[in-house]
């Protein structure tokens, strides 16, 4: 294991991981460094080519053109009853020699590995592959990512830390994402005295982003297998909450405030309608809904659609049920698409502030 090693590992679900791999990432490509990935365990995968590959595995591959297969890049995928099958003995396979062979491939001509993790420290433990047991194998320091605030993402931190201390793993320390800097910037010396207190240094601060945190309607309509029923959106207007239109609509004009996405059936006229109203007096220029996904495939009357174009509310029509289809628009909201390319970009500047990826490398 020649090749300098860095293993990424969030506190827990949508902390940052994955933009804090990009970002990093980049920066190792920007310095020169020939760039190897691993997504050691996957529990969101696609499939290409007949093969299971982890989602995050297939966007570093895209982004950066890595030459390794998602084989490689992605050895252990978690499809549905594989945890099962594992704990009651029907899977054989020896998962820590297979995700070693991988690690060595990817690194023989690598100068840095990034090692991206899953979730907290403890998650993979069910097979025998925590990801403080993976940094552990792979002999790999460990940084950890939390989001922003003050009291969770310390307690959070500290609690993963213990966790890979007893498997004997370095942590380098911790970068908290998507901390609100402009609006108040003594946080960073806050978060840097309280994990300071705790052992752990902190490694940098992800600076909030609206852009990142309220991802445009153009996003979502390119990502949702849908048609275009009225819009386009106005190129301002970014989502800024998501509301399920599943009760009676006098029910649900309180959930519709800045900027909302209101997902509901095509055939749910009352909401549609209620929709329409709120935006007839916005609040400080900004609608209260910003736009529709109507579910089911059902189409609104003409008399309904008239009035949503005259409107100009953006609105998209689906096939798939509402909470097949609150869950896609969810994966878009978090997830990062390789076709995202300004979002990438934004992702790469934002980290790249936030840390100093020779100073890391240095350290390893």
């Amino acid at each position: 294991m020649t090749a300098r090693r860095i293993f990424l590992a969030a506190t827990g679900q949508n902390r940052g991981k994955t933009t804090t791999s990009l970002g990093l990432a980049a920066a190792i490509v920007a310095g020169g460094h020939r760039l190897g990935f691993l997504k050691p365990i996957g529990q969101r995968y696609v499939m290409i080519d007949g093969a299971r590959a982890d989602e995050d595995a297939v966007l570093m591959k895209a982004v950066f053109d890595l030459p390794h297969s998602l084989d490689d890049m992605s050895p252990v995928t978690l499809p549905r009853h594989f945890t099962t099958d594992y704990v009651m003995g029907r899977i054989h396979d020896d998962l820590s020699t297979g995700v070693l062979d991988a690690y060595e491939r990817i690194a023989a001509d690598r100068d840095v590995v990034l090692v991206e993790g899953t979730g907290h420290a403890g998650v993979g433990a069910v097979i025998g592959l925590s990801n403080a047991r993976v940094a552990e194998l792979l002999d790999a320091p460990v940084i950890l990512v939390s989001e922003g605030g003050i009291g969770r993402p310390i307690d959070e931190i500290v609690l993963n830390h213990a966790l890979f201390q007893r498997q004997g793993v370095r942590v380098l320390g911790a970068v908290v994402n998507k901390v609100n800097i402009d609006a108040r910037p003594e946080l960073v010396e806050v978060l840097r005295e309280g994990l300071r207190q705790q052992g752990v240094e902190l490694l940098g601060c992800i600076r909030y982003s609206d852009f990142l945190a309220n991802p445009s309607l153009e996003l979502l309509e390119a990502h949702l297998e849908g048609e275009r029923l009225t819009g386009p959106p106005a190129e301002d207007w970014t989502i800024g909450h998501v509301a399920i239109g599943a009760m009676r609509a006098h029910h649900a004009v309180p959930y519709l405030r800045d900027r909302t996405l209101l997902i509901t059936p095509g055939d749910r006229h009352d909401l549609i309608e209620a929709a329409l109203v709120a935006n007839e007096a916005p609040a400080d220029g900004a609608p209260r809904v910003c736009g529709l996904v109507l579910t089911g495939g059902f189409r609104p009357p003409p008399p309904l659609l008239q009035r949503l174009r005259a409107a100009r509310l953006w609105c998209l029509l689906v096939g798939s049920d509402t909470y097949r289809t609150a869950e896609a628009v969810h994966d878009v909201l978090v997830k990062t698409h390789p076709a995202d390319t300004e979002k990438i970009a934004t992702i790469i500047q934002l980290v790249g502030e936030a840390l100093d990826a020779d100073a890391l490398l240095a350290r390893l």
